[in-house]
């Protein structure tokens, strides 16, 4: 009788079980990265809550450290001195700044938009240059360009006055490349030759078509030149000198100037603030819904 010998089980042996719950070891990440993102929210949002109780304070309260107290409330006495000091001075400035960021970004998007579909569309010789020099205004810094654009304003003799400082705010070369890249990726070439063949112009086409497609970069574009124009500064104090003119970033800082001298224009500054950061809220709450509806819209088929 033969015995067949069997060879030893090459397996591993099978570990024992622990007992217990099971490691979660994701558990300490997701803490962490909740508890930084918490940090970052009330980073950001810290300055806008100190903003809004500072605005309801009196010059001894802003001055003695009091600012974040919930007593003492007078919001409508700011806002009344506010609307009385220098007879209505701040809402002239208010309304300079509306109309330097609101027109200026309008028509400054709707440039960089036909620009950059004019750069993704068609064919001419240097294109890809000018194209080059475009990104090369992007790498300039605007406040290099301040004193250039001054001497150039002089020689037209547009200094000190609204023109000086809203021309300038019509060209982004940033916006023209942004606009390139969501023509790019918005506007298929089949549904302009589509439009061709149709009969339309390239006017029309572009109206009609191109502009509705990238409809998202155009809001881009409109809100980041609408948040540089209105923080503008430093374009303001080199060609104006007429603080009628005076949109209310360079106002609220001349009157800061003053604080020193006259304690009583601190509140004003504060409240001031606050109502400059108005607009840029209303901005972004009120055209989110088409920047997120112009992503998700339009396909070629």
């Amino acid at each position: 009788m033969t015995t067949t010998a069997t060879r030893p089980s090459s397996a591993p042996p099978a570990r024992p079980e622990r007992s217990g719950r099971p490691r979660r070891p994701w558990t300490l990440s997701k803490a962490a990265v909740n508890g930084t993102l918490l940090l970052a929210t009330f980073y950001t949002l810290w300055p806008l809550g100190w903003l809004l109780t500072a605005s309801a304070k009196n010059t001894a309260d802003l001055l003695g450290g009091n600012s974040l107290g919930a007593d003492n409330f007078q919001l409508g006495r700011n806002l009344g001195d506010l609307a009385s000091t220098g007879d209505g001075i701040y809402f002239r400035w208010y309304l300079n700044s509306l109309l330097y960021a609101g027109i200026g970004s309008l028509l400054c998007a709707l440039v960089c938009v036909a620009a950059g579909y004019a750069f993704h569309v068609y064919r001419f010789p240097g294109k890809e240059k000018l194209f080059g020099l475009v990104l090369l205004g992007v790498l300039v810094p605007t406040t290099a360009l301040a004193l250039p654009m001054y001497l150039l304003a002089s020689e037209l003799g547009i200094v000190n006055t609204f023109w000086a400082v809203f021309i300038p705010s019509l060209v982004n070369p940033f916006g023209v490349y942004l606009a390139r890249v969501f023509c790019a990726g918005y506007v298929p070439n089949e549904v302009l030759e589509a439009a061709r063949m149709d009969g339309a112009g390239e006017l029309r086409t572009f109206w009609s078509i191109g502009l509705r497609m990238v409809m998202p970069g155009f809001v881009t574009v409109l809100l980041f030149q609408f948040t540089a124009i209105w923080n503008n500064f430093f374009l303001p104090l080199v060609m104006l000198s007429d603080n009628r003119l005076f949109p209310v970033s360079l106002g609220l800082f001349s009157w800061n100037a003053q604080t020193k001298a006259f304690p009583e224009y601190y509140p004003l500054v504060i409240t001031g603030s606050l109502l400059a950061v108005v607009p840029l809220v209303l901005a972004f709450v009120l055209l989110q819904r088409h920047w997120k509806a112009g992503l998700t819209a339009g396909s070629v088929k």
